[in-house]
Order: structure tokens, then sequence, then C-alpha cells
């Protein structure tokens, strides 16, 4: 059979077609595209469906939101996704949908040395709990525990829950989003979303001053996560604003990660995953540690924890192929 398979998020949309009893790093057709340039994901599925001339016979979706009884708004989009009518309209005997985080979920114990970058050894304790933190977009979250011969994923919506500061200085950026923001989630600081609210914070704050075509380049930028990230690498002419940006971002994601881990206990280790956490590695080995530990008695506990990167761009692909095959009752070959 040939599996439809996507990963549908707030800015970009991967889609591929996977056949049983073939290589799940190998799809048979790939594509990533800009998920603003279609109006919703029938229309995104059906222009890349036509280009591929394949006729598949399931499909299995990641997307950013809560699937409730096989529907799902999206959270950082304006697509609604009902897995009976996008079944129907592609003449398919099923569409499954998954939170994406979850797909991502279903890959790890299959992940290799090559799919992650490890940030803290750790001691994984046999069996233990896993915790998956995604900042893109938004904060994605899931989480797996073990059912006595395998791991099992659930997913989660922890990105939406309140935003808890660390320090005065976060205790100041609290004010300063509740003042513009009703619910300030750990989203709207701990993600690409956050990290914009993070610079103009601190921009506002006026500690640190901005070089005044940093400023103009980041306010006229498409994306305004990528060109923050890029005027604090810049190597020549690094932005000290951006560069406190990402630290501040780094330490309120280390923070919440180490809360995802005290709450589902994650002994198995900790995995970071999206595009964000390979842009910005560096900033990443720098501080992510730091607070994800700072939980005072707790800090042994979570120092125990193994913290990996996954450098993996298509893990969510590969966790929703896997998902997908698994609903059809097709065995899955490969890893």
């Amino acid at each position: 059979m040939l599996l439809l398979v996507g990963d549908v998020g707030g800015t970009k949309t991967d889609l591929a077609v996977f056949v049983d009893g073939g290589d799940l790093r190998a799809p048979v057709a790939y594509e990533r595209i800009a998920s603003a340039a279609f109006a919703d994901l029938e229309a995104a599925v059906g222009a890349f469906l036509a280009r591929t001339g394949l006729g598949v016979e399931r499909a299995c979706i990641a997307v950013a939101g809560p699937v409730v009884g096989g529907r799902v708004e999206l959270t950082n989009l304006p697509w609604v996704v009902d897995a009976a009518s996008l079944a129907a309209r592609l003449g398919v005997a099923a569409v499954d949908l998954l939170n994406d985080l979850e797909a991502v979920a279903h890959a790890i114990p299959h992940l290799g040395p090559d799919d992650v970058r490890t940030l803290h050894a750790g001691v994984p304790a046999p069996g233990g709990a896993l915790a998956v933190i995604a900042p893109g977009t938004g904060l994605g979250q899931a989480f797996l525990t073990w059912d006595g011969t395998r791991h099992r994923a659930h997913p989660s919506e922890g990105g939406h829950a309140d935003f808890a500061p660390a320090d005065e200085l976060q205790v100041e950026l609290l004010r300063f989003l509740r003042a513009r923001i009703e619910h300030v989630s750990v989203e709207r600081v701990a993600s690409g979303l956050g990290l914009s609210n993070v610079y103009d914070f601190l921009l506002a704050r006026g500690a640190e001053p901005e070089r005044p075509e940093v400023t103009a380049a980041i306010a006229a930028a498409p994306d305004r996560t990528r060109a923050i990230i890029e005027a604090a690498r810049d190597a020549r002419a690094p932005s000290r604003l951006c560069q406190a940006a990402l630290a501040l971002f780094v330490d309120a994601l280390g923070a919440e990660a180490g809360n995802l881990a005290l709450k589902v206990l994650a002994t198995g280790g900790v995995y970071l995953a999206g595009g964000m956490v390979t842009a910005i590695g560096p900033a990443l080995d720098r501080g992510f540690m730091r607070a994800f530990v700072r939980k005072d008695r707790y800090a042994g506990l979570l120092g125990r924890m193994p913290v990996h990167a996954i450098t993996n761009p298509r893990v969510a692909l590969l966790g929703a192929a896997r998902r997908g095959f698994e609903l059809a009752g097709v065995p899955v070959a490969g890893t």
C-alpha cells in the first residue's frame, strides 16, 4: 500500500508518500511547502498528489494542535482538518490524525546516534518515561510511557499552560506580556513566537541598546524569529540585544523542559525537537542545562536525566509513517 504522510505546522508543511515494506527514511515522494500558501490542507495535499501522480490508499497526518474526535483546529494556522471529510475528498480508505509532537514521540524509540546530538548524557533508567519538547512556531510537547514491552506515545498541550517566571527578569517579562496578552502561556516565551516577544520586551526595557539598522531589519523581516537568530549569530557584528533575547529564551525553554521532565518523571530521557533547536545550537549549549536542573531539591534527579537534541529534520514524518502503517495493520520494515 501507498501511505500519504504529513507533518502540518504553522509555518511549513511536509508531505510524503511511503510504501509498505520500504525504508521509512526514504519516501517515494517528498515535498516541503509553505503552509500559508494554501487555503486548507485538502488543497495542499491535492496539489502535492497531483504533482507526484501517485494514488495513495490511506493517510496519516501529524497536525500542530489537539486532535479531538478526528478533528483539529490548528493553533497557529487558520486551518480546520477533519479526518472523515479529508478521506472522502482524497478518496482513501481512512485518514488518521495525530498531534505533531505525538508523531515525533512515535519515532523516538527508533532513532539512532546520527539522529540526535546529546546535550547531557545522564544515566537513563530502563523503561523510564521519555519527554519531548519542541520550540517551533509554537511550543509542542509530548511524552512516552513504558507498558512492559514498549514505549507508547501520548500527546500533550502543555505549551499552553501558564508561563512561570523563574527570576526577577522573567517576572518583568511576564508583566510586559500581560499588558498585551490575556493569557501568557509558556508558548508566548519559549517558542519562535516567544523569541520575538522576548526581543520586544528587552528592546522596550532599554537596558541593552540596539543598532537602528538591526531593529529596522527585524521589523521588516517576513520571519522575525529567524532574523533575531541570525543577528545574534552574526560573526562580524553580532547584536548584543539579540544575543540577550536568545539567552533569555533558552533559559525559559530549559526551565519548561525541566517542568515537563518532572511532571512525567522522564528518567529515560528528554528530547528537544524542531528546526529552532538546530538553529540555536550554541546558545543551547551555554544555558539550557543550567535552567533545566534549577529545581532546588530535585536538581539531582534532573541531572541524571539524559537530554538530546533531535537533528533529523523529518522525525515527525518518520513517526507519523510508523503510526500510519501500524494503524493499517501493516508491518513496518527498517528503523
